[in-house]
């Protein structure tokens, strides 16, 4: 069988395999638990890559709005700050959206999106932390790698990583985030919330997401509606709607945060 993945991707698969997480991946340690302090929010999508498009707007103006509204609420909470990896509508490559986080030490890393299908059938909120999907399965997370395409240098950036093949994601059943744990705790109080305020949750996943894969420190990626469903599309582009959604993810970290030691 023909691979895609480059020998340097090769290479590093099977260090991981040998000598387990801690190299190449290892992640720096942040101010867990109380002391959790900096949260890195991250707008999916942005400038020249609108995401999913629907029929009233655009995924990246959502998830801006929401994310500037989740970062409202933080910002007037006593002991809690905030990075916002795209504070406009710019283009950010997913590498560098992690790795704001880490040059800045943030103890999580929050990334909003909204879903979409060809079907106008599904609808509701999912949760991701990293970790191995079934890409047929998810057509989703091949979306939303498929970004790195767009970005210059992509072929030497993700060593060769190809988002539309199948092969590709071998890396993620080998690769053990250390934050996973606490990322499906922090994904789980996010749905909880959800459900709280009256949507629909689908639940809490594992998939490849490229955007969570360098994160070092606890990562989840939301994904807050379906443009696809009319019926949604009208909700995620509402300002009820937004604020509703801001709310329930604040909600969820601040009690995220008050579970840790």
């Amino acid at each position: 069988m023909r691979s895609c993945i480059r020998p340097r991707l090769w290479a590093a698969v099977l260090l991981v395999a040998a000598f387990g997480p801690s190299f190449h991946f290892a992640p720096v340690p942040g101010s867990g638990g109380s002391h959790i302090r900096l949260i890195a929010l991250d707008a999916g999508h942005g400038g020249k890559d609108p995401g999913a498009v629907g029929k009233l707007a655009r995924e990246k103006n959502i998830c801006l709005s929401i994310t500037q509204e989740v970062a409202r609420l933080l910002r007037a909470t006593e002991g809690v700050e905030v990075l916002l990896t795209r504070p406009d509508d710019t283009f950010v490559g997913l590498h560098q959206r992690a790795q704001k986080a880490n040059e800045k030490k943030a103890d999580l890393f929050v990334s909003i999106h909204v879903n979409s299908n060809t079907s106008k059938v599904p609808h509701g909120t999912s949760t991701y932390a990293l970790g191995m999907h079934r890409t047929e399965h998810n057509l989703s997370v091949v979306r939303e790698n498929s970004v790195i395409l767009e970005e210059e240098g992509h072929e030497k950036t993700y060593e060769g990583f190809d988002p539309k093949s199948p092969e590709a994601y071998i890396i993620f059943s080998l690769i053990q985030n250390v934050h996973q744990k606490q990322s499906l705790k922090l994904a789980a109080a996010v749905e909880s919330k959800f459900k709280g305020a009256g949507r629909s949750s689908r639940g809490v996943h594992q998939a490849g997401f490229l955007v969570l894969w360098r994160a070092s420190m606890p990562a989840i990626l939301i994904e807050t509606g379906f443009i696809s469903n009319p019926e949604e599309e009208k909700y995620l582009a509402s300002a009820e709607g937004q604020k509703a959604l801001a709310g329930a993810i604040y909600q969820a970290i601040l009690a995220f945060r008050a579970s840790q030691p």
